[in-house]
């Protein structure tokens, strides 16, 4: 474990808490850096008897490995935590279906539907014994680096100096915009619609996915048996949806599932997000990488946007401390552009990918349909590739 120091050099800065965030400052100083995390504001608490967060998080086997290893996971299944095993993915259209089983490769989960404030809060509870300066609220007012360090302003005037700043300050990253870095996406032009509803059957801990006309919808199995709906749809579709009384929503919901969990019986608060894919044009500047939204949003059908995240924090970490046994000044740009290509190179593979699923689902011209129908049914009866996507899903 690492433990406070006085220098006035910080090893890293994290600048943006979040769940991501904070899991790359305690990464970071359990590996024994000298790291500080500003947070703009201080994270909700997460409590057992509240409602169920509307923002859950479906946590893949790469990133349950990550919070195993920062002491964290144990504390988050105990508290409150689903196990999926199963997942079934079908097409409105055409009636194509795709099953995916844990048991297929030896595994007792494909993933973990979690809390995103719980995660936030193990992780924000462990930062001080591993050693992390927090400064919550802050804010950066200006950034710049020279050859020997990064230097943060703050609101309050103070400044805070590093060998690396890490930028994971969500999707409209100011401190992106201060290194001149630029992004390129698309704006779906959709809202995805989000909701905890409990229905007449079981979930059985399958995850339920189906793709509709105007987007995809898809049912995630909670621990107190309901399960969560991201629902996504035009801009005018999720208004009228958020629209309804509780009782015709319900009754949508269950026709737009096919009621495959039996009719819907209630509902908690309705809330809804926008939706757009977007990626940094590069993921470094001097003594300076992006981690987490602030790299890249993807498109929420594969539930990967937060394991992506974490993922960058697994390579941040690694890159880092192999450079630290080299000898290496970490902060050195050959040091952050080994990071930078691999995380943008897969980062981009993954948005890319999720961006041409969700178009080829949207076309409902027959010889697409047709031809999108026979490669459902290929992919689901030669188990090998199916084996091999639930491992890329995975980060295996």
């Amino acid at each position: 474990m690492s433990t406070r120091r006085s220098s006035s050099l910080l090893d890293v800065a994290v600048v943006g808490g979040g769940m991501v965030g904070a899991a790359a400052a305690l990464a970071l100083a359990r590996d024994d850096f000298h790291v500080a995390l500003l947070e703009a504001r201080d994270p909700a608490p997460w409590k057992p008897d509240a409602e169920v967060d509307l923002r859950v998080v479906g946590l893949a086997e790469s990133s349950i490995s990550l919070l195993q290893e920062l002491g964290a996971w144990d504390t988050i299944r105990a508290a409150r935590a689903c196990a999926y095993r199963h997942m079934h993915v079908w097409d409105e259209t055409t009636g194509s279906a795709i099953d995916f089983d844990a048991g297929d490769r030896g595994r007792k989960a494909l993933g973990w539907i979690v809390e995103n404030s719980l995660v936030q809060q193990e992780l924000f509870q462990r930062l001080p014994g591993a050693g992390v300066m927090l400064r919550s609220p802050a804010t950066v007012s200006a950034w710049h680096a020279d050859a020997e360090r990064s230097t943060l302003t703050l609101d309050d005037g103070s400044t805070l100096h590093a060998r690396v700043v890490v930028a994971a300050d969500g999707g409209a990253s100011p401190l992106r915009a201060m290194a001149g870095i630029g992004t390129r996406g698309r704006n779906y032009n959709q809202r995805a619609v989000v909701a905890h509803v409990s229905h007449e059957r079981p979930h059985q801990a399958t995850a339920w996915q189906r793709f509709l006309r105007g987007g995809p919808l898809a049912l995630l199995p909670l621990a107190d048996g309901r399960s969560s709906i991201v629902w996504s749809l035009p801009e005018a579709e999720a208004e009228r949806i958020l629209s309804l009384s509780d009782a015709d929503f319900l009754h949508e919901l269950g026709a737009a599932c096919d009621f495959r969990l039996g009719p819907m019986l209630a509902t908690s608060r309705r809330a809804a997000f926008p939706l757009h894919m977007q990626l940094a044009t590069s993921y470094q500047a001097a003594r300076f990488v992006l981690l987490g939204d602030a790299a890249h949003t993807v498109h929420p059908l594969a539930g990967q946007g937060v394991n992506i995240g974490l993922r960058d924090v697994t390579e941040l970490r690694d890159t880092l401390r192999q450079a630290r046994v080299r000898g290496a000044d970490i902060g050195a740009a050959h040091v952050l552009r080994r990071y930078a290509r691999r995380r943008r190179s897969a980062d981009e593979l993954d948005a890319l990918s999720f961006d041409a699923l969700a178009r080829i689902y949207a076309a409902q011209w027959p010889p697409v349909a047709a031809a999108r129908a026979l490669g459902v049914a290929a992919l689901n009866a030669i188990a090998p590739l199916k084996n091999l996507l639930i491992a890329h899903a995975s980060g295996r």
